[in-house]
């Protein structure tokens, strides 16, 4: 793809018509589906060169779209969040096509992929949330400071990623809607995994059938990289690949080696 990338969004009514989910198109190609992190809907360039290769279909978490953010009022719990994706993954007939989750993308892609076999053909998850040890508890990120924010995203927090990812707009209006956005989509997605992420998704991991690649940072300072070999045991067709000298965020911190190992198992 050339030049500046187009993004669309489509409107699609679902939940018995009293929910709208507005998801984002790109790129060219077959389908597939991203299921964005905690803090919103980021069309980075790891994201875009996805887009080079496939429309790219980002349904966002309801709330975080910025017309319409007391959406998230109408969604109860983590169950009726994975109905409503099913429903709206359907009405835009991408059945079929693989997906691509980040951090609580990854767990809601694991809950879609455990809940309907047969809904993707294959599931890239990115230092998903969505276990639970005890020797290594997940930190929690809704509370954090924002100075400590970057630490516990990046192995490098004062490396170029990280300041491309937390300097804000210069634009001062700007600013400040970035900071609110982020701060909004955190809050809406914490609805469904506070105060702890294990919502039971270990019990429910067998029922995955699609080939799936579990992608972690090495140095993940958020959940910690064994939880990737906790996952693997759990998903019988599944390989997990460690990247070094990263943190919570692959695609940002390595984006190049993420990208290689992503195409390759997409094919």
């Amino acid at each position: 793809m050339t030049g500046p990338l187009a993004i669309a969004e489509r409107v699609i009514p679902v939940w018995g018509s009293q929910l709208d989910m507005t998801v984002q198109v790109a790129g060219e190609g077959p389908p597939l589906v991203y299921l964005h992190a905690a803090g919103g809907m980021m069309w980075d360039p790891f994201l875009e060169r996805l887009a080079g290769a496939h429309t790219v279909y980002a349904p966002l978490v309801p709330g975080t779209a910025p017309d319409r953010p007391h959406d998230i009022s109408k969604v109860d719990d983590l169950w009726d969040l994975v109905l409503i994706y099913d429903e709206t993954l359907r009405a835009l007939g991408v059945e079929g096509a693989p997906v691509v989750g980040q951090s609580f993308g990854g767990m809601l892609a694991l809950e879609l992929a455990a809940h309907f076999p047969s809904l993707f053909s294959r599931v890239v998850v990115l230092d998903p949330i969505g276990l639970w040890l005890d020797d290594h508890p997940v930190a929690n990120w809704v509370a954090v400071a924002p100075e400590e924010l970057p630490g516990l995203l990046f192995h490098q927090p004062d490396g170029e990623a990280a300041r491309a990812m937390f300097t804000p707009p210069d634009d001062p209006e700007a600013a400040i809607a970035a900071i609110v956005g982020v701060s909004w989509a955190t809050g809406c997605t914490s609805k469904f995994v506070w105060p702890v992420p294990d919502k039971g998704l270990a019990k429910r991991l067998h029922r995955i059938q699609a080939p799936t690649l579990i992608i972690w940072g090495k140095q993940d300072a958020l959940i910690s990289s064994e939880y990737a070999a906790e996952l693997a045991t759990r998903i019988s067709d599944s390989r997990v690949e460690m990247i070094d000298r990263c943190g919570h965020i692959p695609q940002v911190e390595q984006p190049d080696q993420t990208m290689a190992v992503v195409s390759d198992f997409l094919g």
